[in-house]
């Protein structure tokens, strides 16, 4: 049978070398020049370019991507295991090519887009040299497309899109938009007269779509096709982030042992204090279980698709959330006071999942799907009793074994003896 948890030699060098490469390169990137991967200055652009030439020398550069639509075609189990390295690092996904919201944009993109969408738009994006945002959620209707009032008209050669999206993320620096409406996906330039972005939220952009015009063929895919559009993204999108979240909840844990063994309390360091033990060894076999979920899933999604593996996808998707609120909240109290201030990691990662439970599908939402899926492979009993219901199964076991109890008087006498125990149980 196979079953198999190691990784092949040649793919761990290539993840050994992306370990030293974020560490040694991208990390003091980042700390000097913040943002550098979206920099106007041209000699910062320079420094970026010279370590993303790299990234491309290893063929590692949009890692995402299946062979068939222009990338590397690692499989999602691959790339669980180079996202587990690279989500620990703010602009590694940046630097790799491989970062939200562009990926699942550019998946899009190239599994749906004609040849003239791929020269127009997917060719710069690819290139870093434009960038998109996902406008999908409304702020009536949440994530249920079922719920969507954006639309988009027809009138001659152009489109007239009018509606409004809710957290519509890095929208306000974005090139495109891809609008989901209920009647298509569509790609919006930025500045198109009629696009309307809202001062707050800063980040997570409130846009109204007034009397948006944009020509034909800015519909991506077939008409009425978005929400085929919109899974295809959003699959992967979730499990992609379920393999980041396992990096930053790996740091939070190093975090906290480095701490644990650093610290002293009441005479002793505080590692030997059992509360604080119990909250490394939850976080540990917390970790442990969602990353043998993740990478579990991305091999189902190998070997079968995600439509296929969607159950298990919005399962991860709910206790990726989980584990990080849990694995954050254990570290920020071990490094007390520290903890709680901007000059770390955990405050940002422990303010941020709650988010995670939100954004792609309230958690609820997944809950019930999972719930759902779960219960068609499921029967209701027949009668009164549950089929692990003991007297039942005891009534059904002694007429299995009748024709042997009526061959051998005394093995009847010692089921006998047993039937007469437990009627005396009762």
């Amino acid at each position: 049978m196979a079953w198999d948890f190691s990784t092949d030699p040649e793919f761990q060098g290539k993840l050994d070398w992306v370990e030293r490469f974020c560490r040694e390169e991208v990390e003091p990137l980042e700390y000097v020049f913040p943002y550098a991967i979206r920099s106007r200055e041209p000699k910062v652009r320079a420094l970026v370019r010279g370590l993303q030439d790299q990234v491309k020398a290893q063929g590692l550069w949009a890692i995402f991507l299946d062979e068939e639509l222009g990338g590397p075609g690692y499989g999602q189990l691959k790339l669980g295991l180079l996202n587990e390295i690279l989500g620990r690092y703010p602009s590694a996904p940046q630097m790799f090519g491989a970062a939200a919201p562009d990926t699942g944009n550019m998946e899009m993109l190239a599994a749906y887009g004609t040849e003239e969408q791929k020269q127009r738009w997917l060719k710069p994006m690819l290139a870093q040299e434009m960038w998109s945002a996902y406008s999908m959620t409304e702020p009536q209707g949440g994530s249920d497309p079922n719920l969507f009032k954006t639309h988009a008209m027809r009138d001659g050669d152009e489109w007239v899109i009018n509606g409004e999206k809710w957290f519509t993320s890095a929208g306000r620096v974005a090139d495109i938009l891809f609008v989901m409406c209920t009647n298509g996906m569509f790609v919006v330039p930025r500045k198109t007269p009629g696009v309307e972005i809202q001062p707050v939220p800063r980040n997570h952009n409130h846009i109204i779509y007034r009397d948006v015009r944009v020509p034909l063929d800015h519909l991506l895919g077939p008409e009425d096709g978005a929400k085929v559009l919109a899974q295809r993204r959003l699959g992967g999108g979730r499990i992609h982030h379920a393999m980041r979240t396992i990096a930053q909840c790996k740091l939070a844990f190093d975090m906290m042992c480095e701490r644990a063994l650093s610290r002293q309390s009441h005479g002793k360091i505080i590692a030997e204090h059992q509360m604080v033990q119990e909250k490394i060894a939850d976080s540990y076999a917390a970790i442990r279980m969602l990353r043998l979920f993740v990478l579990e899933t991305a091999w189902k999604i190998d070997n079968t698709s995600t439509q296929e593996t969607r159950t298990d996808i919005a399962a991860v998707k709910y206790t990726m959330a989980r584990v990080l609120r849990e694995v954050s909240f254990n570290a920020l109290h071990i490094l007390g006071s520290l903890g709680t201030t901007d000059l770390t990691p955990l405050q940002a990662m422990y303010a941020g999942a709650p988010t995670m439970g939100i954004a792609d599908g309230v958690d609820e939402v997944h809950k019930s799907t999972v719930a759902r899926n779960v219960l068609k492979g499921y029967r209701p009993h027949e009668g009164y009793w549950p089929t692990e219901y003991f007297p039942a199964k005891r009534e059904k076991a002694r007429e299995k074994l009748e024709p042997l109890l009526q061959s051998d008087p005394e093995l009847r006498t010692i089921a006998d003896g047993y039937a007469k125990y437990f009627a005396g149980r009762r």
